[in-house]
């Protein structure tokens, strides 16, 4: 109010001197600066956030402002490579082009200035692994993308070397091809050169969020958060740093390791029309989302329906050893301390409706599939295992493939599109049972997002069969709002996780309807379907 009426004062004044006589009236080019100083001063200009998210299939950029309105969002799709069956590679520098593009069209399309960012928060796919030149920034080999399997030889040698518990204790993971270490390893085999250089640190190593913060740096900084070390395979997540047995084990210099910092902090600075504007925010995407869902508390959980599914509990200041096929990461650095999670990935979650879409051809649109799904009452008796590159938790085979079986000569399209979309509901399903067999927690609500949580069909045959409470937030966005939470606690854009926690809102609820007799012959047939996937690849 008192701003108000001192503007509206200066404002009247103005127009009294402009009314004077020729003679006697103040030049209005003199004044005006002062105006505008003024409204500079007693009010300041929103302040926005800018969250990059980095996924697997495509690079976005989405600005908050401090109320978590979404001002502007972009997207581009970047080529997915698949040179020989089962592996997958990205082109980083299309990661970083497509990355940056995005970044400069949501400050164009919102015609904001670059002063008027507060911070810039980066999320993104997590395990991809990149190499490059330190001196030019170029990489040496293609991002080598979590799906990809061709390094699973390469840890059935350190099983062979029974490093399996120490992997398990030290880092939390188990050992799988999925995470970064042994693409690390196979990059340097096959690049000419690659390890000297690596020992020399000429060569440098990096998740997606630590190529993106060099990037946008210049090569300033080359560092990651506790969230993307804590899933490489290589990092003490008790300690809190890169574990010296295991880079001995599958010889990987320190020399290329990022520096590893908190989730939340300034890390360096970005130029953006002229204007330096600081990189304050990085996470995993499933910890991100986590963090967006502001699952602050221990037992909180989320599960995101992207390309995989990410079922991830808040365990607090303990990490938490599954005994169920889970493994134990870092959720959040934040405040000098760091909180652990539970999370079961499945590899394969809405990934499987666009295989449907685009191999199989099913249908044009991905969304369509919610709607053929609802055409036949129930699956038909036809179960999709969608393990196109193996299984993840609970099962964590490197060795299983998809199969369908129940087929009878009355299935229909839309029995398949049906059991492809409650593949992904019975896997989440598994995560869920493990999860609280872990805790000795029961789960009383789940927290959705991720494109496949606007599926209602999918959100509904969740609920049913995992006998629990459904909840979507209005913002679904909440991987990028996850990244832009982290940035902006970091500048002071908000105070703390409870201003955090009052700005979420749940935008609808779905309640269990099945019954439980029908819920458990349902996960009984999924069981059997699962068995015959399991070491298909072995045979």
């Amino acid at each position: 109010m008192i701003v108000k009426i001192l503007l509206d004062g200066f404002t009247r004044f103005l127009q009294f001197c402009c009314a004077l006589p020729f003679l006697f009236r103040p030049n209005p080019a003199i004044l005006e600066p002062f105006i505008i100083s003024l409204q500079e001063v007693l009010i300041p200009m929103p302040k926005y956030i800018l969250a990059l998210d980095q996924g697997t299939t495509s690079s976005r950029a989405i600005l908050f402002d401090d109320k978590q309105n979404i001002a502007a969002v972009s997207q581009k799709e970047f080529t997915q490579l698949y040179p020989k069956e089962g592996w997958v590679e990205h082109n980083p520098m299309e990661i970083w082009s497509s990355q940056y593009a995005v970044m400069m069209e949501v400050i164009a399309q919102s015609n904001i200035r670059a002063a008027d960012l507060a911070a810039i928060g980066i999320t993104n796919q997590r395990e991809t692994t990149i190499l490059w030149d330190r001196e030019t920034g170029m990489p040496i080999y293609n991002a080598i993308v979590w799906q990809c399997r061709r390094t699973a030889p390469i840890v059935d040698g350190l099983v062979a070397q029974g490093l399996t518990d120490h992997i398990r204790q030290t880092t939390g993971l188990l050992p799988d091809a999925y995470f970064s270490a042994t693409k690390i390893r196979w990059i340097l085999d096959h690049v000419d050169g690659a390890q000297e250089r690596a020992e020399k640190g000429e060569i440098l190593f990096g998740t997606v969020d630590s190529w993106l913060l060099w990037k946008l740096t210049g090569g300033a900084v080359h560092a990651t958060d506790v969230t993307n070390a804590s899933r490489t395979m290589l990092f003490d997540i008790h300690k809190l740093d890169w574990d010296d047995t295991l880079l001995k084990a599958l010889n990987i210099p320190r020399a290329m390791l990022p520096e590893v910092r908190s989730s939340s902090e300034i890390y360096g600075y970005t130029e953006i029309q002229g204007v330096k504007v600081p990189i304050a925010g990085m996470a995993g995407d499933q910890q991100a989302a986590l963090f967006g869902q502001t699952c602050f508390d221990p037992g909180d959980a989320k599960n995101t329906y992207g390309t995989g599914c990410f079922l991830l509990m808040n365990t607090g200041d303990t990490p938490c050893e599954s005994k169920n096929g889970l493994v134990t990461t870092i959720a959040v650095g934040l405040g000098g301390k760091v909180q652990y999670a539970l999370e079961g990935s499945v590899f394969v979650g809405g990934a499987v409706i666009q295989w449907l879409r685009d191999e199989m051809r099913l249908f044009s649109e991905s969304r369509d599939a919610e709607y053929y799904a609802q055409k036949v009452p129930d699956n038909g008796g036809v179960y999709l295992v969608p393990a196109f590159t193996g299984l993840g938790a609970p099962n964590w085979d490197m060795h299983a493939r998809g199969c369908i079986v129940g087929i009878t000569r009355g299935t229909r399209r839309e029995h398949i599109i049906r059991a492809a979309q409650e593949s992904i509901a019975y896997q989440v399903a598994d995560l869920v049972k493990a999860m609280e067999a872990d805790t000795g927690l029961e789960l009383s609500a789940l927290k959705a997002d991720g494109g496949a949580s606007r599926d209602r069909f999918l959100m509904q045959f969740q609920a049913d069969i995992i006998g629990c409470q459904v909840r979507r937030p209005v913002i679904r966005e909440t991987t990028a709002l996850g990244a832009a939470y982290l940035a902006g606690l970091a500048v002071g854009v908000w105070k703390n996780r409870d201003e955090l926690r009052s700005l979420w809102n749940c935008e609808i609820e779905y309640d269990p309807a099945m019954e439980p007799a029908q819920k458990e012959k349902l996960l009984h047939q999924w069981h059997r379907a699962v068995q015959r996937s399991l070491a298909w690849e072995e045979e």
